[in-house]
């Protein structure tokens, strides 16, 4: 039986990894759970699973839940020191961070202290802290299994291969909703519009970082930590169809890729039992069905959001955070609809061009320059 703890438990990834243990029942058990304010879903959640802790980021939410629960043997927390308790608490072996944003750090690195491996699908993390993250997970002895679909399908073809022979990694992109379109063609681009993604069901943030491109920015800064791989040698590749989920070229011309069907569920239920493979229900690619994949070059003359990623992954130290915070709530913005879809990237660059370079910031620092860049678009957009 391997205990699991989960970070943000009531959002898509959050959801889909208990499905998965709800498929596992008899080889997954949940002891901690945690969301933000959804009192409800994380309710039905504990009492599905019976957790030992759970916490709420908000202390009236978790007012809220203690009482609802109060029949039930759960200790309800709230906060940072709620995320931290869970992080560190010694019944569990993997801990899932799902959280969106840099409020994954501090939880994440009190795991790896306290010697769990992690099933990662907060990218931010190592996107602005993965000068700490990955040195403290060697030193540590814990192993960092990616649960993006991305990084789960490099790690996966990376398996049983020397790491020092990779030529290139191939990130393989869907696209987003305005593949193909021109920047005069996104100037009245809505919130409904930027939604609707082709082939991924995932959370509002995400799926709007999927239509700017800024996703597959953050994805490139990931892939360089996890994988020890200079930006040059990770190219993004558009592949509508999203069946190849990314590949390695090695140095003889071979590539090795993992394939499948659009389903989250496949990376995380690999990061949980890594290195074994278990037995999924669900769709198969088709072949015969499929027919045909292609594949393009991105646009980054008219998406810049993946642009301006490599310029900040070039310039690192607290750049990449500064890139993150700016698109967080240039996002936020967008979806309250208070600046248009174009002013995303536009911002972004803004933030970034008045930022002073930390070049080797610790987590203090990291979040003084996430505040920054918040306080900068504030006023801008003020």
């Amino acid at each position: 039986m391997k205990n699991i703890a989960i970070l943000g438990s009531t959002g898509s990834i959050g959801t889909q990894t208990l499905e998965v243990v709800r498929n596992n029942r008899e080889e997954l058990r949940v002891v901690a759970l945690a969301a933000g304010s959804s009192v409800d879903m994380m309710e039905q959640q504990i009492r599905e699973f019976r957790p030992l802790l759970a916490a709420m980021w908000y202390e009236e939410a978790a007012a809220d839940l203690r009482a609802r629960v109060s029949d039930l043997e759960v200790k309800v927390l709230s906060g940072m020191d709620g995320l931290l308790e869970i992080a560190s608490m010694p019944e569990s072996q993997v801990l899932v961070t799902a959280i969106v944003g840099m409020i994954g750090i501090r939880p994440t690195i009190a795991a790896i202290e306290s010697g769990k491996d992690i099933a990662l699908a907060n990218k931010e993390t190592l996107v602005t802290a993965g000068h700490i993250i990955m040195p403290l997970a060697k030193k540590c002895g814990v192993s960092i299994l990616p649960v993006d679909s991305e990084h789960s399908a490099i790690f996966q073809s990376l398996n049983g291969e020397p790491k020092d022979k990779i030529e290139k990694i191939l990130l393989t992109a869907s696209g987003g909703p305005f593949r193909g379109r021109t920047k005069e063609q996104l100037v009245n681009i809505r919130v409904e519009d930027a939604l609707k993604h082709p082939n991924w069901a995932m959370g509002r943030k995400i799926t709007i970082d999927s239509s700017t491109l800024v996703n597959k920015g953050l994805e490139v800064m990931e892939a360089k930590w996890l994988f020890g791989v200079d930006l040059d040698r990770i190219q993004v590749v558009v592949h509508p169809q999203s069946i190849i989920h990314s590949a390695v070229q090695y140095e003889d011309g071979a590539i090795i890729a993992q394939l499948g069907v659009p389903d989250m569920k496949l990376p995380i239920q690999y990061a949980l039992f890594y290195p074994d493979r278990r037995p999924m229900r669900g769709e198969r690619v088709d072949f015969f069905r499929l027919g045909s994949m292609t594949f393009e070059e991105p646009d980054i003359e008219t998406f810049t959001g993946l642009k301006l990623a490599y310029e900040a992954a070039a310039a690192g130290g607290s750049m990449p955070t500064v890139y993150n915070a700016a698109n967080e709530k240039a996002v936020a913005l967008f979806l309250d609809r208070k600046i248009g879809y174009l002013q995303i990237p536009e911002l972004i660059g803004e933030a970034m061009e008045q930022h002073r370079l930390i070049p080797d910031p610790n987590v203090d620092e990291i979040l003084s320059a996430e505040a920054e860049a918040y306080a900068f678009i504030d006023a801008r957009v003020k």
